[in-house]
């Protein structure tokens, strides 16, 4: 072989060696900034899966309800459940057929049912109905 194609394939493998040393110090700085928000982001995509029918169901098996409760408290669900106000027996259905876990599930039943009685009775107002069923208070 020619010297000189030794030496154009010794500067080849350099500066290939070279790159991707370059290219995995930036991914590793990069995933350095990403975990963080990244990680909060999906924290609990874990929960969501979709029925058989597609649509979108928080699923909770054997998990603590503090956990169950702040993954309600940041899934998109719950915008949906709380553009069902003030139809109630709506949301009833709705937290039947999209929450899997009894723990929540029984939790959020019962604020729809004292919200529901209260606002009825003209104990409270639409906002008020809105803030409690938002913030899960009895």
């Amino acid at each position: 072989m020619d010297k000189s194609l030794l030496f154009f394939i010794a500067i080849g493998v350099g500066a290939l060696y070279m790159v991707i040393n370059f290219i995995g110090d930036i991914q590793a700085k990069d995933d350095a900034y990403k975990n963080n928000d990244y990680i909060a982001e999906h924290k609990y995509d874990k929960y969501h899966k979709v029925d058989s029918i597609g649509q979108p169901i928080l699923v909770f098996d054997n998990t603590d309800l503090k956990i169950q409760i702040e993954a309600w408290q940041a899934s998109k669900l719950k915008q949906e459940f709380m553009a069902l106000f003030p139809n109630y027996t709506e949301m009833k259905k709705f937290i039947k057929d999209r929450i899997r876990g009894d723990a929540l599930q029984d939790k959020i039943l019962k604020v729809i049912k004292k919200v529901e009685g209260d606002f009825f009775a003209g104990a409270i107002n639409a906002e008020e109905a809105k803030l409690r069923l938002d913030s899960l208070n009895e």
